[in-house]
């Protein structure tokens, strides 16, 4: 039964990292392509607004692609008027007399000019495109984005529905309430770094099981199993209340948070390290729950102190951090005092039911 609900815990685990990683992929595809097709839209539209206003434009020369937009006729008068004027010229030249100050001739009227403006022959072109033709561009855009919509809809429900069916999940709202068998990871709330262990010693004191906290959210060492005291009538799926004595067990290398009086490599506190496994544990692992405010049942969203029976040391993690084997990771030890910066917090973790909750 336990290597069933272990397994069972890991594959929750396991397939809550995969839902986070294809609805984070999808959403960066999504938000990826929104970005494309506004950029190449208002390159489009920019594009078109610079063409538009040389073509328009009458200082502007003709613009590539524009030959002869500009063509002058001479047209003659009509033929009744021409004839007129003709009249009107042998009449002057019988009545011309030798004064100098009478004209030989007055000018014929005049010729007009009519200006003439044409489109390019390519301009012309353009505009005798079919409809489907000239907008094939948009078209394709908007496709595109109704496919890439349609995608993102498909793995948020798929995937959601997914999760909601599975008995063992994986808690994502506040005031979840936390049981016994809960598989979850503790937070220092000042740090914000997680409560980790790795197989691997201490280089100095009790030389156990060394025990961190870590900066990476998606780390599969940093998750514990809350189990009640072996003496207890406490059982998988009970809740836990403010003052119960509980254990946390690694879930990887199984073996128990603990602590001693033996001085921690850095601050020189209260060692905390993991030991034992499933058949060994002592006192030196049972830890006190203290719920902070009114609460009376330990929930998600509460501040929590975990203080040590044996030491009477409150679990602490601070900014000192390690710069050789474990690098980058934060020191993890016992304090004597109640402090506000020994607060944590239950985040990411596969939360069990209460028991005989429907």
């Amino acid at each position: 039964m336990e290597a069933m609900v272990l397994q069972s815990y890991k594959g929750g685990v396991k397939e809550e990292g995969q839902r986070r990683r294809w609805g984070d992929r999808a959403a960066v595809i999504w938000r990826q392509w929104c970005w494309n097709v506004g950029f190449t839209y208002v390159v489009f539209e920019i594009k078109g607004l610079l063409e538009w206003s040389v073509f328009k434009s009458p200082e502007a020369g003709s613009p590539a692609g524009v030959s002869d937009r500009k063509k002058y006729s001479a047209v003659a008068p009509p033929s009744g008027q021409q004839q007129q004027n003709s009249n009107n010229s042998n009449n002057l030249t019988r009545r011309r007399t030798g004064s100098s100050n009478t004209p030989s001739s007055r000018p014929l009227a005049p010729t007009r000019i009519i200006y003439r403006e044409t489109l390019g022959a390519s301009l012309e072109s353009d505009l005798d495109l079919p409809f489907w033709q000239r907008t094939w561009f948009i078209g394709l855009l908007l496709v595109m984005a109704l496919s890439f919509f349609g995608l993102a809809i498909f793995l948020f429900l798929t995937l959601d529905s997914d999760y909601t069916s599975s008995p063992v999940y994986a808690a994502t709202s506040e005031g979840v309430e936390i049981t016994y068998g809960s598989v979850l990871k503790l937070m220092h709330e000042k740090t914000r770094f997680r409560l980790h262990s790795h197989d691997v010693p201490y280089g100095s004191g009790s030389g156990q099981q060394s025990v961190t906290s870590f900066p990476n959210v998606d780390d599969a060492n940093s998750y514990w199993i809350v189990r009640p005291m072996p003496e207890t009538s406490a059982k998988q799926g009970d809740s836990i209340k403010s003052g119960s004595i509980i254990r946390l067990q690694h879930m990887k290398t199984r073996r128990w948070l603990h602590s001693h009086l033996h001085a921690s490599p850095i601050s020189g506190n209260l060692e905390v390290s993991c030991f034992g496994d499933d058949g060994n544990s002592d006192t030196g692992d049972y830890w006190r729950l203290e719920i902070e405010g009114s609460g009376k049942t330990w929930r998600q969203d509460q501040r929590i102190r975990l203080k040590h029976v044996d030491t009477s040391g409150y679990l602490h993690s601070h900014d000192k951090k390690y710069s050789r084997i474990a690098g980058g990771q934060q020191e993890v030890c016992g304090v004597m005092e109640k402090r506000a910066d020994n607060v944590w917090l239950a985040v990411e973790g596969v939360y069990l039911p209460v028991s005989g909750s429907k």
